[in-house]
């Protein structure tokens, strides 16, 4: 199908549009990163100046992913609850948003987006003066027999949620099985243990959690069993057995895990199909390649955030694919001011994530073990044991943490966090810590708050430090 500019615009039912007295935004995407631009570069410029057209494939927009596990486990009751601007408050903002419209190619040449209403199956070219991609990212569904079938789900979009619940609710069986431990594979295994399913997560991994070591993943993997979840490592997934009822079983090389609901924990990956075919600049882990300004790199009029694209890792200076929605909304927030006329640079990350297991905290950031080896870089380890408050205050929770340094300068290179109560935001005094390229004898000066409720006297964060300033003088002699 071939149109020129003129015709195009004509397809898109303009008023104004590109050549018109005023400029047009088209956003691919809904959600974080997406409507966070819109809505920004509406604040600097009004329906006058700009006309922003954006399209969503989905039912919602401006939600947050984050939340769906806990939708499904009962502590939220409803996605409405996750939504924090709905499609008619985006409209009344003078966006025109347009729901369940799928883009289906980007003709960057012709500076315009073929897009086809999901409901009708009408397609159009839509012009564009200025482009942001936020296609985010999508579940991992290995290439395997019944991967495809009714009762395998991928947990990603609030869409994807209500699909689960609905199967949720008309499965007659109380098997789940979850394949993948990452932070979603933990998450849905704790959902699904509190509607009080038999929950069995099967993991390639040696321990859950592969964002930590493996020392500190054995921690979440105790947690894990002691709430009735059966673990089974080291264990790849060689298909999904289905019956005329639905789903049947998990299979692995060496066994068959009965299931009558299949939950993909297994990661995500850039959705940047759209993006691949129309020859548009991408990494090595897939996502859109950007400048600091989140402009996508050798292209002046389209931008890209969210997960769909890599980031600058601050630590070791590559980059990284890291799916969050606090990077989401904050690429949106610098490219909506770079659309808008201002200027916004978004520098990068250290890492930051938290989860939890029941009562257990998880957090890390920076780097791993493996990605400072990665890295080429030579450090020291070291893990501490301390409490979430002053040992002799009531109900001081026990904490473990590990940290890493890099060898002869001290600067810190990442911080891992397992523990009860208190212990996940702590992690925030690493990431602060990490962006400053502070070393570890630095760190020991900090001027924390502490009283007995809150915090031992010596910090555990900063006992680590001062444990790793010695192992950083030690491996230097």
């Amino acid at each position: 199908m071939s149109m020129n500019r003129t015709s195009a615009t004509n397809a898109a039912g303009s008023t104004g549009g590109t050549g018109g007295a005023r400029e047009r935004l088209v956003v691919i995407g809904g959600d974080a990163a997406g409507m966070s631009a819109a809505s920004q570069a509406r604040r600097m410029r009004g329906p006058d100046e700009l006309e922003i057209v954006a399209f969503e494939r989905g039912h919602f927009t401006s939600y947050s992913a984050c939340g769906i596990p806990y939708w499904v486990g009962g502590d939220v009751s409803g996605p409405d609850q996750l939504i924090a601007r709905s499609p008619q408050e985006h409209r009344e903002r003078d966006i025109d948003l347009r729901m369940r419209t799928e883009v289906t190619e980007i003709d960057v040449a012709g500076a315009r987006v073929r897009s086809r209403d999901l409901e009708s199956g009408a397609e159009a070219w839509t012009p564009y003066d200025k482009l942001v991609i936020a296609t985010g990212a999508r579940p991992v569904r290995p290439d395997l027999p019944g991967m495809d079938a009714p009762g395998v789900h991928g947990v990603q979009t609030l869409d994807d949620g209500q699909a689960l619940l609905e199967t949720l609710a008309t499965t007659r069986g109380r098997r789940a099985v979850v394949v993948g431990a990452g932070y979603i594979g933990v998450e849905m295994a704790e959902a699904l243990i509190n509607r009080g399913y038999e929950v069995t997560v099967v993991n390639r991994g040696a321990e859950p959690m592969a964002t930590l070591d493996p020392d500190m993943g054995r921690l979440v993997r105790q947690a894990m069993s002691g709430l009735g979840i059966t673990m089974v490592d080291d264990a790849a997934v060689t298909g999904i057995v289905t019956g005329a009822d639905g789903v049947r079983a998990v299979t692995t090389q060496d066994a068959r895990y009965p299931a009558d609901v299949v939950v993909l924990g297994i990661g995500v990956r850039p959705e940047t199909t759209l993006a691949r075919a129309a020859g548009l600049p991408l990494g090595d882990h897939g996502g859109l390649l950007t400048d600091l300004a989140m402009r996508v790199r050798g292209h002046e009029n389209i931008w890209a955030g969210g997960d769909c694209v890599e980031v600058l890792d601050l630590v070791s200076g590559s980059e990284r694919h890291i799916a969050l929605g606090t990077h989401a909304n904050k690429h949106g927030q610098v490219i909506g001011s770079n659309v808008g006329g201002g200027y916004a640079t978004f520098p990068g990350v250290v890492g930051t994530a938290v989860s939890k297991v029941c009562d257990l905290e998880i957090a890390r950031t920076g780097l791993r073990e493996k990605d400072a080896r990665r890295a080429g870089l030579q450090f020291e380890t070291v893990t501490i044991e301390s409490t979430s408050r002053a040992g002799y205050y009531p109900n001081a929770a026990p904490m473990t943490v590990k940290m890493l340094a890099e060898r002869r300068t001290g600067r810190l290179l990442g911080v891992q966090i397992v523990g009860r109560e208190g212990a996940a935001k702590r992690v925030d005094i690493a990431a602060v810590a990490l962006t400053a390229r502070m070393t570890v004898e630095q760190m020991t000066a900090l001027d924390l708050g502490y009283a007995p409720p809150f915090s031992p006297v010596w910090d555990p964060v900063l006992v680590a430090a001062r444990k790793a300033v010695t192992a950083v003088r030690r491996g230097a002699q």
